[in-house]
């Protein structure tokens, strides 16, 4: 059986004024950043140069008055604790906004909330332990949008509170954004916040905040010693954060990442020389790749099976040899995640399967399912479906879920239309996590699929490969891939570009791997005879039904072997050739 059919979205051609403005680039480059919105001179020289800059911190919404209140705090040494997520996102923001803190002499600590015990954002109890301890003010990151009623609860206490967040803001029925009673709301998707950069992940909120409070500290110092901190002892975890969080790599989140990949590959943090270890990459092979699919899912992997305590103590301790046994651990972590990733994918499939009624989206719930894992479970089945799915995990009062979506539905706008049935909910328009008593699930359930149904019924719900050019394989050689190269670092909204060549012949085909899931090939330009290695994962089950002409939808990548190096086509997606060779 051949895998589900993709959309082919094959990009308009570039205006012919925009070609000619840049007629000196090569043309599948040109049309790659006319693809992306990179059209100006000035930004496509800073793109491809890699000379992105920053924007100034202050012209984000409640910037000032969180400077003003955090360095009273530290002048009176104030006891300040910073409010964390358990995901990579929320680790590395704790980490940077900790360490920045604990430049300036503030007295800080930290906590991140248990994923299972205690659940994503703000808790009544864990603020009046918080305070009870004596903490005066309250700084989250990667959290606390959504929690006004445990930030008025917070302030009751006697704490100040400073919301630091990405996540997006509950709007009433009429419309209006609903902000927690914070002395301080830092939130770029704020109605009538000027600040450009709207698409930052968490940690990318946390390092503006440190931002500015290093440019006060320039113009009045307030420390009792020299602060020895710069931008640039924090970008490490910025790079991690941002790509481990899927966040848009344009804009300033590129030169976030662009200039944290540059400290990631000269290493200064004993824990992430430790993860680069203990996962074998080496300084100098760094990439957003790297961080999506081996780094971040270490960083994810302690919250998701453990405590996110021990990401955290990673990327903060001074001691190498900690270090290495927490990389250990953590790589143990993430192992043991993939396995029980495929174990609980593989029973929610069977869950799914056994209601035969046609819907629109999915739900499965169950006790075996682990909270931690459901968010990657919903997001296979997602991908696998194409449909929004629900995965929860039924404990003994309480239902705990994630959801991934399609980009025909909004998953966090559909939770706030079941806002009177949870407990809790927040994320985003393709992510969301929520919380809900177990006698409502069934209200729940059969709410989001009379939402989803309204919303989808009656669309063509395919998944939509989305290709930067069409052009000959005859085109293309190392040259071409070199220059391509310039538009990392690639990931969210910035995916590496994706080719088309119509009409190739194919010359062999064989089924790879432990499951025979993947197709590998070798196929012939039909204008100049040259043959092409190409591998297509997860395409395997093509083998055996490809007809002698086929249309291949690709990435480039340069294989390096025996000390040659050549180019092979990553393929996308395939199907039997819709047009003619010439």
């Amino acid at each position: 059986m051949s895998p589900t059919p993709k959309r082919w979205d094959i990009a308009p051609p570039m205006p012919a004024g925009f070609r000619a403005r840049f007629s000196h680039l090569n043309h599948i480059l040109a049309q790659a950043l006319y693809n992306r919105g990179v059209t100006a001179p000035e930004d496509v020289r800073a793109f491809l140069e890699g000379r992105g800059r920053f924007h100034d911190p202050f012209r984000m919404l409640g910037v000032s008055k969180a400077v003003d209140r955090i360095r009273a705090a530290i002048r009176a040494q104030e006891p300040i604790v910073v409010y964390g997520d358990f995901d990579a996102d929320g680790v590395t923001a704790t980490a940077l906004l900790v360490q920045t803190l604990q430049a300036f002499g503030g007295q800080v600590s930290h906590y991140i909330p248990h994923r299972v015990d205690e659940g994503y954002g703000l808790h009544k109890d864990t603020l009046d332990r918080i305070a009870a301890q004596g903490a005066r003010l309250l700084i989250t990151v990667d959290c606390g949008i959504r929690s006004p009623e445990e930030t008025a609860h917070a302030q009751s206490l006697g704490m100040d509170v400073i919301i630091t967040d990405h996540h997006s803001i509950y709007q009433d029925e009429r419309g209006v954004q609903q902000l927690p009673p914070a002395l301080a709301v830092i939130n770029p998707k704020r109605a009538g916040d000027p600040y450009p950069g709207k698409e930052l992940a968490g940690v990318g909120v946390a390092f503006k905040l440190a931002q500015a409070l290093l440019l006060a500290e320039r113009a009045e110092p307030i420390s009792a010693a020299a602060v020895t901190l710069t931008e640039s002892d924090l970008l490490d975890l910025v790079a991690l954060g941002t790509v481990a969080d899927l966040a848009p790599l344009l804009g300033e989140n590129r030169s976030l990442v662009q200039r944290g990949l540059a400290e990631l590959n000269q290493p200064r943090r004993p824990g992430i020389q430790a993860m680069l270890e203990e996962a074998r990459l080496l300084p100098g092979r760094v990439n957003a790749m790297a961080i999506g699919f081996i780094l971040g899912p270490r960083l994810n992997a302690a919250g998701r099976l453990k405590t996110a305590e021990t990401s955290y103590k990673l990327l903060t301790t001074p001691d190498a040899l900690f270090a290495r046994s927490l990389a250990e651990e953590l790589g143990h972590l993430n192992r043991r995640r993939q396995e029980e990733t495929q174990t609980l994918t593989a029973l929610a499939r069977r869950r799914i399967a056994a209601d035969s009624r046609p819907r629109h989206l999915y739900l499965a719930a169950d006790a075996e399912f682990n909270p931690g894992i459901v968010g990657l479970v919903a997001g296979r089945l997602a991908e696998e479906f194409y449909r929004p799915v629900f995965i929860a995990q039924i404990g003994p009062e309480e239902t705990h879920g994630s959801a991934r979506s399609i980009a025909e539905f909004d998953v966090t706008a559909a939770l706030d239309r079941c806002r009177d049935l949870l407990k809790r909910h927040g994320g985003h328009a393709m992510a969301a996590g929520f919380t809900a008593r177990n006698e409502r699930l069934p209200a729940l359930q059969a709410r989001l699929e009379e939402i989803a149904a309204e919303q989808l019924a009656g669309q063509d719900l395919l998944p939509t490969l989305e290709v930067d050019a069409v052009t000959e394989l005859n085109e293309l050689d190392l040259a071409v891939h070199a220059l391509l190269q310039q538009l990392e670092p690639c990931g969210y909204a910035n995916p590496q570009p994706v080719l088309a060549s119509l009409a190739v012949e194919v010359v062999t085909q064989r089924a790879v791997g432990a499951d025979r899931r993947h197709l590998k090939l070798v196929v012939r330009d039909p204008h100049d005879g040259q043959e092409w290695d190409a591998i297509a994962f997860g395409l395997g089950g093509w083998f055996g039904q490809l007809p002698h002409r086929i249309d291949l939808a690709y990435t480039l990548e340069a294989n390096e072997f025996g000390g040659d190096r050549k180019l092979q086509l990553n393929v996308r997606d395939l199907r039997p050739a819709v047009d003619k060779p010439s």
